[in-house]
């Protein structure tokens, strides 16, 4: 579902990857976009195999090894943008945009983070590189859904700076202008 209305005020710049950081658990952690390789893919897939399904929202990440793999051809491939959050040679939480089906300028953010990860800062690092991604790639619009009740993460997509477009449901719409838009001209 996209938003039917997106700000008008582009936010500000995010860092590009890679960014180094130190989480809140003292972990060198590495953000990194994803570079097609297949070590990159198999080190992604162990940690989608690895979430607690406790943890899947929306009907995402899907479980089982096959579905997994299936999945990350869709989004891994094509006009997505992904990035990685690396401690050492272990994935530790992905963050992809995906181009809407009926909207070449907006883009849907989807973010995971291993459970033994969360609540460590890697979340909005990842989240904030994804989107410093995205603008270096002229990519116009981000939004998301997210359950209403899912408090940590609406506070989350509201610091980085997601504005709620859509509360008629279960879940929020949220949205984000990078870019300005572009004009014919």
């Amino acid at each position: 579902m996209t938003p039917d209305r997106f700000p008008e005020t582009v936010a500000d710049d995010f860092p590009s990857p890679p960014i180094t950081f130190t989480d809140r658990n003292d972990r060198e952690i590495e953000v990194r976009a994803y570079d097609g390789s297949e070590q990159e893919h198999d080190a992604l897939a162990t940690m989608y195999e690895a979430f607690d399904p406790a943890d899947r929202a929306q009907g995402i990440p899907p479980g089982g090894a096959e579905e997994i793999r299936r999945w990350l051809s869709t989004i891994l491939e094509g006009d997505c943008y992904n990035v990685l959050a690396w401690h050492g040679d272990d994935v530790a939480g992905h963050a992809t945009l995906v181009p809407a089906h009926d909207d070449a300028e907006s883009f849907e953010l989807a973010i995971f983070v291993l459970q033994e990860y969360q609540e460590a800062g890697i979340g909005t690092r990842l989240i904030e590189a994804l989107l410093g991604y995205g603008q270096a790639a002229d990519v116009e619009v981000v939004w998301l859904t997210v359950e209403r009740w899912n408090h940590a993460a609406v506070s989350l997509y509201e610091k980085i700076g997601f504005e709620t477009a859509d509360a008629e449901s279960f879940e929020l719409g949220m949205s984000l202008r990078l870019n300005p838009p572009e004009t014919d001209g």
